[in-house]
């Protein structure tokens, strides 16, 4: 998991050794004015490769009432374009985690973990401009509740063909 925030002066610096693909989609990510964009799913290009853009009105929830999440064909690069704040869980997928619904041989290449609180969970504040790199490995945990009650967030998520980003 690596995240950043593309407000950040030193951007490019912290992206450059990023394969390529995932340069394009932060830059992508940068550049567009998403939180204007219409919600839905689109397909989309970036360096020749097909990709799919999700722009996504959700309010951020109870940590306890959301389920941790995998995909294995594709990397997440999800971007908190507007609302918030959001908090985001992660933690190393190490195998021993129990499945709840597994979805990964339909489009949508998700499998979904059931809670597990002695799981050593990570988090990280997201505000606007914020990013996140999820793996195939990297369990997450989208739309956390950061305060007292629920936010209205715009979050974005670039899927990026796994494969993709191995050629570099």
């Amino acid at each position: 998991m690596i995240y950043g925030n593309v407000h950040n002066d030193m951007i490019e610096q912290q992206i450059a050794t990023l394969p390529r693909v995932l340069q394009s989609a932060i830059r992508f990510l940068k550049d567009t004015d998403l939180a204007a964009h219409a919600p839905g799913k689109f397909d989309i290009e970036l360096d020749k490769i097909p990709m799919i853009l999700q722009v996504l009105d959700l309010s951020t929830a109870p940590r306890e009432t959301l389920r941790p999440e995998i995909h294995r064909k594709n990397i997440d690069v999800q971007f908190l374009a507007a609302g918030g704040p959001e908090r985001a869980g992660y933690y190393s997928d190490d195998g021993t985690n129990q499945a709840d619904e597994d979805l990964l041989d339909t489009p949508r290449d998700i499998l979904f973990y059931h809670n597990n609180p002695a799981v050593p969970e990570g988090t990280i504040e997201m505000t606007v401009g914020t990013y996140a790199i999820y793996f195939p490995w990297d369990v997450h945990i989208p739309a956390v509740q950061a305060g007292d009650s629920p936010a209205p967030i715009r979050k974005i998520v670039i899927k990026v063909p796994a494969d993709a980003a191995l050629k570099g």
